[in-house]
């Protein structure tokens, strides 16, 4: 993934994750504040859910399950220096729960980074199943591969190191046009619309495109004509809420996540 930021971490999980809740204990990311999420419709200053909120705090203290194996990659990850890149640990918990609710046997992640996300698919996929895990940094990578051994799921990874664009497109050539059940994208934001056009081809019918920082920090609000990044996400964001070609939810979960249904 791309700049990700581990949104939400419950007490009795956030050992050894300092870094990351230094950073988001401060609502400050990269130099920018992180914006609190607003649960519900209420004005009332109580109705803000923030790392700090206790309401948030119960949530993933009745919610969040973490697999002892990735509790020990999470905390690995927490370590490294680009540690906030990885998906918060709630949202990655959904995206496993998606993943097997539709069944699914074949997922596409574009944003691999420490494979956080990479063994919480593949603990749920069937033992034929397969993620194609494209990411064009094999040093990331190497810190999750041993876990993902370790958990009895390597087999079930297929790590491709190159431009995830030239392994979509040789998913397409390869005659595997909806042929997948789940794409995940948290790459690089500027491609984000070619990612999504290529697993929209790839994915089934009734499978699901998961988006990523779709929120980015709240800089979606106000994008800067000099900002190639936050401009390309919020024009993905206008043209998803008009294609016809899916249904959508925008969850306001980690940096944010757009869940989009092929029809």
């Amino acid at each position: 993934g791309l700049e990700m930021p581990l949104f939400s971490v419950p007490k009795e999980v956030a050992v050894g994750t300092a870094m990351l809740g230094v950073a988001f204990a401060t609502g400050m990311l990269a130099g920018k504040k992180c914006p609190s999420v607003v649960f519900g419709k209420s004005k009332s200053p109580k109705s803000i859910i923030g790392k700090s909120s206790p309401l948030w705090q119960y949530i993933l203290d009745h919610s969040l399950r973490e697999h002892p194996i990735l509790k020990k990659l999470r905390l690995l990850t927490a370590d490294h220096p680009w540690g906030r890149m990885m998906v918060s640990c709630d949202q990655a918990q959904l995206m496993a729960n998606l993943v097997k609710l539709i069944k699914a046997k074949k997922v596409i992640e574009i944003g691999v980074f420490t494979g956080y996300n990479t063994l919480n698919m593949a603990l749920v996929l069937p033992d034929n199943g397969k993620v194609i895990a494209c990411d064009i940094n094999e040093d990331y990578a190497r810190i999750g591969k041993p876990l993902w051994k370790e958990a009895g799921v390597d087999h079930k990874i297929d790590l491709r190191i190159k431009p995830a664009i030239l392994t979509l497109d040789e998913l397409l050539a390869n005659g595997e046009a909806e042929t997948f059940d789940f794409a995940f994208i948290d790459a690089d934001k500027e491609s984000y619309n070619e990612y999504y056009e290529k697993c929209l081809r790839l994915v089934r019918k009734g499978g699901i495109i998961a988006i990523d920082n779709v929120l980015w920090s709240g800089k979606v609000l106000k994008p800067r004509k000099d900002d190639l990044t936050t401009q390309s996400i919020h024009h993905l964001n206008e043209k998803l809420l008009r294609d016809a070609r899916v249904s959508i939810s925008m969850l306001p979960m980690g940096d944010g996540v757009t869940l989009a249904f092929k029809l």
